[in-house]
């Protein structure tokens, strides 16, 4: 039995960090996991800059409602819907994601949750489980499952590589140069094919 798991941000949809940044003018926070493969560290320094700033949950929401997914990510997770199981694995947190999965047909979605203080500021965060996206992989392929992976960053590689197949798609030249053995896509016409082929 197989189990298609998917990267969210740059995958599906913009990467919401990058479309705050943009809005509320701080390139600072234009960094991404395609930037940084530490997580913790990655996390520690947005944190900082959105206090620094005053910055707070309700106006990274007000951003991610006005996001919507990439231009033919909706029909791609369809099709793929339509032919096998299909589960997003994000780094993302509940409080971002809810209006994006609406906009995608509201799939199913494994991500992390945000500790948000009475004042509305973000005081830290929980991930659901350490190395989340190669953990349930492992998991699902505990219980029977072959997963089929795709991601566009440093903190995808690992499910990708454990999968029984996996691919980059829209990554960034220094991913896909320092993976040249990862099958790379930039169009879910040719994502999807490789998907059907593996299945």
């Amino acid at each position: 039995m197989n189990i298609v798991c998917l990267d969210v941000e740059g995958v599906l949809v913009p990467e919401i960090w990058i479309a705050f940044a943009d809005a509320v003018g701080l390139p600072e926070l234009r960094r991404t996991t395609r930037d940084e493969p530490d997580y913790a560290k990655l996390m520690a320094f947005r944190l900082g800059v959105l206090r620094e700033h005053g910055l707070g949950l309700r106006r990274i929401q007000e951003v991610v409602a006005g996001i919507d997914p990439l231009p033919g990510a909706k029909d791609f997770l369809d099709a793929l819907r339509a032919e096998t199981q299909v589960l997003l694995l994000s780094d993302t947190f509940e409080q971002f994601a809810a209006p994006l999965m609406e906009k995608l047909g509201r799939p199913t979605l494994f991500c992390n949750t945000l500790d948000v203080a009475p004042d509305g500021s973000i005081a830290g965060y929980r991930m659901r489980v350490a190395q989340s996206k190669l953990a349930t992989v492992r998991a699902l392929q505990s219980i029977g499952f072959d997963t089929i992976a795709a991601g566009d960053s440093h903190n995808d590689l690992a499910m990708i590589r454990a999968s029984k197949a996996g691919f980059l798609f829209r990554s960034t030249p220094a991913i896909e140069a320092a993976n040249p053995d990862l099958p790379a896509f930039a169009e879910f016409a040719d994502l999807l094919a490789a998907i059907r082929a593996a299945l």
